[in-house]
């Protein structure tokens, strides 16, 4: 079974070998998935984005949860997949916000909100956390690992959920992606009133932050518990080692 699994492993990867041939400016039609047809700059993120196949599981699940009219919170937005996806769900009458805070990203979301007429979006340049202020931001070779780092390359700033709500700046959301790369607890610690007072459903990512030794996992889970989430993991592994998790309110 083991060879069975390694000779298709290598034809896959043989089958997207000319992938590379595709230039990263091409703006492409994504192929498959909820956003099929939708347009997509090759080079903003991996080939399955624009394939539609990129993370399929939570893709999916993500597209039969958020309703028409929704309020979602993007957070770690990267290039803007789910940030288009959560546009194309929630509709007209509904309204994203996608919170970025590296400069490469932002740009390609904004294309995309462009290449694809959407108005429904709210880009925020800053980077999410627990509390207001500035932080060091690494992006490990990579526009897709970016993450808060004491010492990193990049100064960006930091905002908590709790406090654009307070200020009247954030209407309160039905819905939040949370992919930031070891930063979700600090992130979930500066939305616990939101979380409390609205409760709206979660699609996170969890991680473990090698530069800085810890692990998010059991943190983000022991917090969402205590505010009354269940937790069930997205796709096939348990909730002790997926890294993935739809954390919704109630029993």
């Amino acid at each position: 079974m083991s060879t069975c699994r390694t000779q298709r492993s290598l034809f896959r990867r043989l089958l997207r070998l000319p992938l590379r041939l595709v230039p990263g400016f091409v703006r492409m039609p994504v192929l498959s998935g909820p956003l099929r047809g939708k347009h997509w700059i090759v080079g903003s993120s991996i080939h399955d984005a624009w394939l539609g196949t990129y993370e399929a599981d939570k893709q999916a699940l993500f597209a039969r949860t958020v309703t028409p009219g929704s309020v979602v919170f993007d957070v770690g937005a990267h290039a803007g997949f789910y940030t288009l996806l959560a546009s194309t769900l929630a509709g007209p009458a509904g309204r994203v916000f996608a919170f970025e805070p590296m400069p490469g990203n932002i740009a390609h979301i904004r294309e995309h909100l462009r290449l694809n007429g959407i108005e429904n979006v709210t880009v925020i340049e800053k980077a999410v956390a627990d509390a207001a202020g500035v932080a060091t931001f690494t992006a490990r070779g990579s526009n897709f690992q970016g993450h808060l780092l004491p010492g990193g390359e990049l100064q960006v700033e930091i905002i908590s959920l709790d406090d654009l709500v307070e200020q009247g700046k954030l209407p309160l959301p039905d819905f939040i992606k949370m992919d930031i790369e070891g930063a979700e607890v600090r992130a979930l610690a500066g939305a616990r009133k939101l979380l409390t007072k609205r409760h709206p459903t979660l699609f996170l990512g969890t991680h473990a932050m090698s530069d800085l030794g810890c692990n998010t996992h059991e943190p983000c889970c022991q917090l969402l518990r205590e505010l009354g989430y269940r937790l069930v993991p997205i796709g096939t592994d348990t909730l002790e080692t997926t890294d993935e998790i739809l954390a919704v309110y109630g029993p």
